[in-house]
């Protein structure tokens, strides 16, 4: 057990493509604004479908791709919420009226897992044929996991991508409804959606610049790592709504994420020490007598890292609420 059917993984992908597609038809054919209820109620819905899908992987492969998935849909599960933050400002730059932000959320979304999808294919040629880029890897996600705690906040000025877009392809001042073309004085133009569609698409790769290596800490299978991204993604528009007046309570959220990047950067370099070893180093030999980090260890790690991020967050923006409400 643990090597999966290539036929189960394509009708799997097949599956999931078709709820995708679903999803995105019922948001186009009725754009509006999700209550609470409706939220939590989906990202239930998704939730349990990537536990069930860990069960029908355990059945189908064993315990090794069952818990690989798990820890990987945890991992980029956890490092997509800080895409909210960022969800967020771009609704805002752009005015996107809130009765038409899930559906560019959605699009955004699939734009980003086409995107992903091509960078997981990639990583897995480069990883077969390069073991050694782990070191790569892990180094780079221990810099990110130091920047995204102690540095500055991006700049959120428009991006050069966007002014390419804006000086190639015309388009207009105002929105016309959820549509994508437009009529302005006879002339057709795209409306500021194209733009929005882009600029979510285009900041989801950014993000998955870390986690695409961190997923690779935790399993080498494409699938895995492929389908651990679309039920990461999945519930993320739900979320938006759900989390999206709560986000600014959650001031620690970001060093938890610094945490599980740091740990996945660690055990990428303690991966690689095993796999690619640096004879010519002086004293290499004993630094490959540290064990590697097993699955279950990362999967706690995330889950309690995540956990005391939010619930310190939540207790402190609770006593600064209620110091307010005692001046005032």
């Amino acid at each position: 057990m643990g090597e999966l059917h290539l036929g189960f993984e394509i009708a799997a992908l097949v599956v999931l493509c078709a709820i995708l597609v679903a999803d995105l038809l019922i948001v186009i054919k009725r754009p509006h604004l999700p209550s609470m209820k409706e939220c939590a109620g989906w990202i239930g819905f998704y939730v349990g479908l990537a536990l069930v899908f860990a069960v029908v992987l355990f059945f189908v492969g064993g315990s090794k791709p069952s818990s690989e998935f798990l820890t990987g849909w945890l991992l980029e599960y956890s490092l997509s919420i800080d895409n909210l933050f960022v969800f967020i400002l771009i609704m805002a730059k752009f005015g996107v009226p809130r009765k038409y932000q899930q559906e560019a959320l959605m699009v955004g979304i699939i734009i980003a897992l086409i995107a992903r999808g091509l960078f997981i294919l990639a990583g897995a040629v480069i990883i077969e044929h390069f073991v050694g880029v782990f070191y790569i890897f892990g180094l780079f996600l221990l810099y990110t996991a130091w920047k995204q705690a102690f540095g500055d906040d991006d700049d959120d000025s428009e991006s050069p991508v966007m002014r390419l877009v804006r000086r190639f392809i015309p388009v207009s001042e105002e929105y016309d409804g959820n549509k994508l073309r437009t009529v302005v004085d006879g002339k057709k133009l795209f409306t500021p959606m194209l733009l929005v569609f882009i600029t979510l698409g285009v900041t989801d790769v950014m993000f998955a610049l870390d986690s695409i290596p961190a997923i690779f800490g935790v399993t080498r299978n494409p699938f895995l790592v492929f389908t651990a991204n679309i039920f990461a993604l999945m519930g993320l528009r739900q979320l938006y709504f759900l989390l999206g007046g709560m986000l600014d309570r959650l001031a620690y959220l970001k060093y938890g994420i610094a945490a599980i990047l740091g740990f996945i950067g660690v055990k990428l370099v303690i991966h690689a020490i095993h796999e690619a070893p640096l004879g010519f180093v002086p004293g290499f030999d004993v630094l490959q007598r540290i064990p590697e980090v097993p699955i279950w260890l990362s999967l706690g790690f995330i889950v309690v890292a995540m956990g005391v991020a939010i619930a310190a967050s939540l207790v402190v923006a609770g006593r600064r609420e209620g110091e307010t409400i005692t001046r005032d």
